[in-house]
């Protein structure tokens, strides 16, 4: 993870007790409707934060330590925000209050692993903890966003089924062979534990999507990794090595539109730009483009 260089940020209102014009803060109970307003502006690109949203039923994060950040106006309307724990999420977030959005995070010496979202402004919050010190370990500044309204015009593939818990022993080592192939490291690095906690909460909770073959190993396995009342959106892609090129791809996709949309009209997921075979696969599924992420790993 990353840990920023302190540096002094004089215009905060934590440090002047009030809310100037252009001040960031974080949010409080009553600004919970203010970001549900401000989130459901783009329930696609801000799923993440609507998920939490709605989950939480408050502005305020139930994680010890996660903290969303808002850019309120000379007005006191709330115009972007950010959340913050291991991961950075912008919402809505222009240049100009990423820019804040990143000396806030860089003043605050925290460890983050990764900030993803809308590109301009994870690309705005990752220059200014540049300036503080901080290196990334790769950043993909292309990344397709995409999103499907429309039932899928394939046939999916009938074994794919909401995981069972059961299967979680078969489950665990494909997940953590996807996050190995995506980012390059295994997850278990940063405690197994964790892991194993994250992906039985999606089996549990019907966000773990997979096909088994008859000797109980996964064929195929996707999740729907962020989920809210608009939107699901889709992460977690996986197909098992020996049934690669086989054309298989498309057909799973499909099913899991199906199943994604089972909770949210909204289908969403965002690819690599350099994935040529992924983004060929979710075209001919349907999913269409509607805006650009960026990541920044570290």
């Amino acid at each position: 993870m990353a840990k920023m260089l302190s540096r002094v940020v004089p215009w905060l209102a934590s440090r002047n007790g009030g809310s100037p014009a252009g001040a960031v803060r974080a949010l409080v109970h009553q600004d919970t409707d203010a970001l549900g307003r401000l989130v459901g502006l783009d329930p696609v690109a801000n799923v993440f934060m609507a998920s939490q949203l709605e989950t939480a039923g408050s502005a305020v994060p139930a994680g010890l330590g996660t903290v969303v950040l808002g850019y309120f106006e000379d007005d006191g309307a709330l115009t972007g925000a950010c959340w913050i724990g291991a991961n950075v999420v912008p919402v809505q977030a222009t240049a100009v209050q990423a820019r804040f959005f990143g000396q806030w995070l860089a003043s605050s010496q925290r460890n983050i692993a990764s900030i993803f979202g809308p590109a301009e402004a994870v690309l705005g919050i990752y220059a200014e903890l540049e300036c503080a010190g901080a290196k990334a370990a790769e950043i993909r500044a292309d990344q397709p966003l995409l999103v499907m309204a429309a039932e899928p015009g394939l046939a999916g593939e009938p074994g794919l089924v909401p995981s069972r818990e059961e299967d979680f022993a078969a489950i665990l080592p494909a997940a953590a062979a996807m996050f190995e192939e995506e980012v390059g490291y295994s997850p278990f690095l940063g405690g197994e534990e964790h892991y194993r906690r994250r992906i039985a909460a999606l089996i549990r909770q019907g966000y773990s999507l997979s096909h088994l073959n008859g000797n109980g190993e996964v064929i195929f396995k996707a999740d729907l990794g962020a989920v809210s009342s608009a939107a699901t959106q889709i992460q977690g892609v996986w197909l098992n090595p020996e049934y690669r090129g086989r054309g298989l791809s498309a057909g799973y996709m499909a099913a899991v539109v199906r199943l994604a949309q089972c909770h949210a009209p909204l289908a969403t997921l965002y690819v690599n730009d350099y994935n040529v075979r992924a983004r060929a696969t979710y075209e001919r599924v349907g999913f269409r483009q509607v805006g650009t992420f960026a990541t920044v790993l570290f």
